[in-house]
């Protein structure tokens, strides 16, 4: 695991978290929080955007069996009511909170990828490209986005023509196409400038 530092349990355990889908068009924002074991940690583990889609579903199946983890999914309705930002922020709040409920208590520390931090009672770090520094992180970076992509995947399913299988709800040139002919659905982030012009337009 070059380059990816492993914060070992010790006096207490030390939480990484991630979140994925800041950018699309479409959908939730996905954080979550992963401590790792002290030993039997799964090999492989890197930043989400350097894994292919089913080496990050085997690493997020695996993460899930021996580690504690925490996730938060903030929906586009209340990107929308929030911004992104403070959506974010709340998605990684939930996650750590849910970590929290686990454990029975607050980890000793949260390392989080970015330069800020939510607004919460944690000890925490924020690491700027911490998915490609701390191995917490880049576990959390995969089961985010291993989760958000599994949703959109079965969001697919009611709305195939927005292409939501390969582009996961990104403002991709088929997407923004499929987007002007169908009009925005329920999933789709009416804050976004591309789908809040074509709101305007209507």
């Amino acid at each position: 695991m070059p380059g990816l530092k492993h914060e070992k349990l010790c006096a207490a355990p030390v939480a990484g978290v991630d979140e994925a889908g800041r950018g699309p068009l479409a959908g939730p924002v996905v954080a979550a929080a992963v401590i790792l074991p002290a030993k039997g940690v799964p090999r492989g583990i890197n930043d989400s955007k350097q894994l292919p889609a089913n080496e990050r579903a085997r690493l997020c199946a695996r993460l899930k069996d021996c580690a504690v983890v925490g996730v938060g999914i903030v929906e586009a309705d209340e990107i929308d009511t929030l911004n992104i930002y403070w959506a974010t922020m709340k998605a990684m709040t939930l996650a750590v909170d849910q970590i929290a409920a686990t454990l029975g208590c607050a980890p000793g520390h949260v390392l989080v990828d970015g330069n800020r931090l939510p607004r919460w009672g944690y000890a925490a770090t924020a690491i700027v490209s911490g998915d490609a520094q701390s191995l917490s992180i880049a576990a959390a970076s995969i089961v985010a986005k291993h989760t958000r992509d599994t949703i959109m995947l079965a969001h697919h399913e009611t709305w195939p023509h927005y292409g939501w299988a390969s582009n996961k709800g990104y403002g991709c040139a088929a997407h923004r196409r499929a987007l002007i002919e169908h009009g925005p659905s329920p999933l789709h982030r009416r804050s976004f400038a591309p789908v809040a012009q074509l709101v305007l337009e209507m």
